[in-house]
């Protein structure tokens, strides 16, 4: 990645090969069919994605994977399944570089994301 701490999501993906700037590019774009009013930005360091105030999903490209955070318990249980094929550490789904990426689990991913945001600001 660039030396420089990337200030837009176009910045951070920038910083990537071009294999893996195709991936984030299509995970952003994935996110943004789920949530258009979502604002972008970067937080941690990380592309994020803001909704009505507060942090809604992050991504995040690695050497030999990509990261969805967070990840909450109950998007896990929901999801079990067709997550029980990804590792991840706590709060984290990690999809390699090296398999086609899970778009409609991660559009699935964004909804409940989306759900739980909503639960919490009731």
């Amino acid at each position: 990645m660039a030396a420089s701490k990337p200030k837009t999501i176009d910045e951070y993906i920038a910083g990537f090969p071009d294999d893996v700037q195709a991936v984030l590019r299509q995970i952003r774009a994935e996110i943004r069919t789920v949530a258009p009013e979502a604002v972008e930005t970067i937080s941690y360091d990380m592309p994020t994605f803001n909704l009505n105030g507060t942090y809604l999903i992050y991504f995040a490209g690695w050497k030999k994977h990509v990261a969805l955070y967070p990840i909450s318990e109950s998007i896990f249980q929901k999801l079990s399944e067709e997550l029980s094929g990804y590792k991840g550490s706590k709060g984290s789904v990690h999809f390699p570089l090296n398999k086609p990426m899970p778009l409609g689990l991660i559009r699935k991913i964004v909804a409940l994301r989306i759900g739980e945001n909503e639960a919490a600001a009731k």
